[in-house]
């Protein structure tokens, strides 16, 4: 991070006087995305890698030099207000975190149109959401609006924006959100165009065709459309943003209404411009899918500092990275035969008992997790208790929860606060389940998150949360027995011994279930999205690139974007690996042609190659060879004999020519001299087992070696490892040669 805590980047007004560098955060969404959980706790305190989402945000804010922070919390206002009183951030001298609270804002600008009658923003400020997790500098950004500023009185906001690739299939970035559209003055940096795909999508789907008003294009020599960035939610703003808000009562939300507004306003003429960040991370959790790959982008370390290992929030105890990316913190109890699988944390006091495999999850503080679970994609909160013989898969489990022997939990199940899952009882997918009853009232705006405090809520909720609060309460994280039991439960939703009510999902939100769960895709899903072409490749055909005005050209270096490509091969590899992972585990309906299809649709989604395809596929599944216990090199040999042909028809989907044989090896020397090396030792005894598979050939082995005469002595290890073999295979070749030349004269006699 750039900054100290405490760093002045104050604002310069036209009469000098310095002030603090501010923010606003919303504590508030204001959409129903994280329901039923959001019904017993507020987003922003619902934990991320066992940190409340909050903290990520105002740690970030500390660290680029804001000094004063305007938490706006209205829904459960009063669990905001008071975890601000208890947290660290209250002791803080040169960053004073201030919470303001409403009871009957609605929407984010109903929010700021009280900022701005409070009167405390003094300057320019950093308007960002509570659920936004960063570790970007804001000095070029902050200094770039500064500039605008003093030479356009009319810049009123700088929108931070990154590099991604949506999923040509469905449509969406790996955050979940849908592809946006954005028109920029590629000189300038000032957006002209704004539209997400679901917006964009209807109005020109049968067409194909981007309509641009004439005057975006008017005196300008070209506009760049993109549809390959990603909002992170994070604008720097003028103080005159708060009076737009005030004098325009239709202002509601931040991106439909404020800003499309201002760019379609031609008379007042305010103007919104971009910064694009590429080797830094910012991200905003806007669904299930947004909280999963974020939680994978922590524990990957992409928003370092802020990591598992690195107490930033002052919360909980120290946790240590292990090998395989394993995070433990104290106090873990494991059995010897549980096995514990990369991208996992395991958090204080919790007990895993005998052959438990858990993989790709983050379990909680104080849990108990008995014998024989396998847990696979999962979050697991706080005291939660999972007895024997469970399977769950790509889930949420909330504080309190308990799921009982054999039970199984498929993939994007959510179990809210204090839920009991009964015996042997499989809760289907995409189900949501809480103490909560569903509410039979429901908001007319449908993007309006659920506020008791708004007068909002029918008897049968108060009674509801009544019953949830006093659970939540309970500084001991016991549930009430007595309370539950005088409960009459459904057990067609939760099980003879089960607890809690099973939330009903209307026909409309069918699909967004699957489009926002942390569980990956069904194969059905993408299946149908390719044969229906409800998203057809073709359905918003419009060049992506320059529109120019006549007689104006611009060369193709001037728009080249390579920088921002390079994180995308890490983000890439990851997801195929988490892909090949399910397979592996044998996630129900993921099939080796389901894999494919998954794969095939990164490499459209990443523009990657059928190399690099085959590279990520060779490095998961040595991963998995590396994950099995081996007590020395023969065993991690026999280990990565095993799994190579185990997955040798998936791998060989994606050797289609000499080259793709040889990025294997390549990758397979940088697994070596990097992540993986102990296979360094036994590189010659793996490559043997490659060529005896009929995974690579002779010649492509041949090639690779050809290829390393002329390189550098250091470049040469594994050739001259691999010296007796390559000879072995010249001469094979050679008298094979020689074979088909006799044979050949032989024919001619």
């Amino acid at each position: 991070m750039a900054q100290k805590r405490g760093s002045k980047l104050a604002e310069v007004a036209d009469d000098e006087v310095v002030v603090p560098l501010q923010a606003v955060l919303l504590a508030d969404s204001f959409t129903q995305k994280f329901r039923p959980i959001t019904m017993e706790r507020p987003k922003v305190l619902l934990p991320l890698i066992s940190v409340p989402m909050i903290d990520y945000t105002l740690e970030w804010l500390a660290s680029v030099g804001v000094e004063e922070v305007f938490v706006f919390c209205c829904a459960h206002a009063k669990q905001v207000t008071s975890y601000l009183e208890r947290s660290h951030w209250k002791s803080q001298t040169n960053f004073i975190v201030t919470a303001i609270e409403s009871n009957d804002c609605v929407s984010a600008g109903d929010a700021l149109r009280l900022i701005d009658q409070r009167n405390v923003v003094r300057g320019d400020f950093v308007l960002v959401s509570g659920d936004t997790v960063s570790n970007m500098s804001l000095r070029q950004a902050l200094q770039e609006h500064k500039e605008r500023r003093r030479k356009e009185k009319l810049s009123v906001m700088t929108m931070v924006v990154k590099h991604t690739k949506p999923c040509p299939i469905t449509h969406q970035n790996r955050l979940g959100n849908d592809e946006l559209l954005l028109g920029v003055d590629p000189e300038t940096k000032q957006l002209l165009y704004y539209e997400d795909k679901k917006d964009y999508g209807k109005v020109h789907q049968s067409s194909g065709n981007i309509i641009l008003d004439q005057s975006i294009v008017t005196d300008r020599s070209a506009v760049q459309l993109y549809n390959d960035r990603q909002d992170c939610f994070i604008d720097i703003c003028s103080p005159e943003v708060l009076l737009l808000f005030t004098d325009n009562f239709d202002y509601q939300q931040l991106r439909r209404d404020f800003v499309k507004g201002l760019l379609s306003d031609e008379v007042m003429g305010y103007k919104i411009f971009t910064y694009e960040i590429h080797s830094e991370y910012a991200a905003r959790i806007d669904n299930f899918r947004g909280y999963d790959a974020v939680s994978k982008d922590i524990l990957h370390r992409w928003t370092y500092p802020m990591v598992p290992d690195i107490p930033f929030s002052r919360n909980g105890p120290p946790i240590r990275l292990d090998c395989q990316g394993i995070y433990k913190a104290a106090g873990v109890v494991q059995s010897r035969s549980a096995i514990i699988g990369g991208t996992t944390l395991l958090g204080e006091g919790t007990s895993i008992g005998d052959c438990c495999t858990i993989t790709d999850s983050v379990i909680g503080q104080g849990c108990t997790i008995g014998g024989n679970v396998h847990i696979q994609g999962c979050y697991i909160w706080n005291n939660v208790t999972i007895h024997d013989n469970a399977n769950l898969r790509d889930a949420i489990v909330c504080d309190g929860a308990v799921v009982k022997e054999g039970a199984v939990l498929e993939p994007g199940v959510i179990l809210s606060f204090n839920v009991v899952i009964g015996q042997k009882f499989t809760v289907p997918s995409y189900s949501k389940i809480s103490i909560t009853p569903q509410p039979t009232e429901e908001d007319s705006d449908d993007e309006l998150e659920y506020a008791e405090a708004a007068g909002s809520v029918t008897e049968s909720l108060k009674k509801s949360f009544s019953v949830v609060e006093n659970e939540i309460n309970r500084q001991n994280g016991k549930r009430d027995e007595e309370s539950m039991d005088g409960q009459s439960w459904n057990v067609l939703e939760v099980g003879v011994t089960g607890a809690g009510y099973k939330w009903s999902l209307g026909e409309s939100n069918q699909e967004e279930e699957w489009r926002h769960s942390i569980s990956p895709i069904p194969y059905e899903k993408i299946q149908e999205l390719i044969l229906n072409k409800r998203f057809d490749f073709d359905d918003t055909a419009f060049d992506i690139g320059m529109v120019q005005t006549p007689g104006e050209s611009k060369p193709d270096s001037e728009i080249a974007d390579d920088e921002s490509e390079k994180p995308e091969i890490a983000y890439f590899n990851k997801e195929v690996e988490e892909t090949f992972r399910r397979a592996v585990l044998e996630v129900p309906g993921v099939e080796q042609h389901h894999v494919i299809i998954e794969i095939n649709s990164l490499r459209l989604a990443y523009n990657m190659s059928f190399s690099d395809c085959a590279g990520a596929l060779f490095h998961a599944i040595l991963n998995l060879a590396l994950e099995a216990p081996h007590a020395s090199q023969l065993e991690l040999f026999i280990n990565a004999k095993n799994v190579i042909t185990r997955w040798r028809d998936l791998l060989k989907q994606y050797l289609i020519s000499e080259d793709d044989e040889v990025e294997v090896l390549l990758k397979f020397e940088e697994i070596c001299l990097e992540t993986g090396k102990e296979f360094a030792p036994i590189f010659t005894k793996v490559l043997e087992v490659l060529y005896d598979k009929e995974i690579l050939t002779e010649k492509a082995i041949l090639s690779w070696a050809s290829e390393k005469k002329e390189a550098d002595e250091s470049d040469k290890v594994f050739v001259k490892q691999s010296e007796a073999f390559i000879q072995w295979l010249q001469e094979a070749s050679e008298e094979e040669e020689d074979d088909e030349g006799e044979v050949g004269g032989q024919e001619a006699a």
